[in-house]
């Protein structure tokens, strides 16, 4: 059985939407940008993603490095997560905002799936294990001293990540289901 041609669709003016360019006084400026992206239901994900990623890697440089060689391989699985998803992320919310046709020809592709369902999977088990280690090794050390704050912080990280995984499994079922085309 053969398969027929693929059809790639770009709807006229990059599919952008209305929010293309910058409002100046009487015109549109750098009409290149897309703007109207990051207010669409799947840029305020990504956004969402980007910001929760971001914040998860302060909060595991900042309380966690000192932490680091108690929790092992937990912390540094999560960092490395959190790293790959966020810049990845990020990628793609630059070429969605730079490039109406890059958020329609990127998302028709598998990429997105793929990426936000190993996102979801790499979130979920770096949480969980993260979530051992923690109240393995930290809480121990929070019962004993005053002012401990890697315990809070990394238990916060791992509740974070959680949240992380269901919404990179959210956009991965959205992503599915404009791969396939129900939109």
């Amino acid at each position: 059985m053969t398969r027929g041609p693929t059809v790639i669709r770009v709807p006229p003016g990059g599919g952008g939407g209305g929010g293309r360019g910058i409002k100046c006084c009487c015109c549109l400026c750098c009409q290149c940008i897309n703007f109207g992206y990051l207010t669409s239901q799947h840029g305020l994900i990504k956004l969402a993603e980007a910001m929760l990623g971001g914040l998860c890697q302060s909060l595991l440089v900042r309380y966690g490095m000192s932490e680091a060689s108690s929790m092992g391989s937990a912390f540094h699985g999560f960092l490395t997560t959190a790293s790959a998803c966020l810049l990845t992320t990020g990628l793609l919310i630059a070429c969605y905002v730079l490039s109406g046709n890059s958020q329609n020809l990127i998302r028709q592709s598998i990429f997105e799936c793929l990426f936000n369902a190993t996102a979801c999977f790499l979130y979920l088990s770096a949480s969980s294990y993260m979530g051992v280690a923690v109240n393995f090794y930290l809480y121990p050390r929070y019962a004993l001293v005053n002012m401990y704050a890697a315990y809070p912080a990394m238990t916060a990280v791992y509740y974070i990540g959680v949240v992380l995984g269901i919404l990179h499994g959210v956009d991965a079922y959205i992503s599915y289901k404009y791969y396939k085309g129900y939109r």
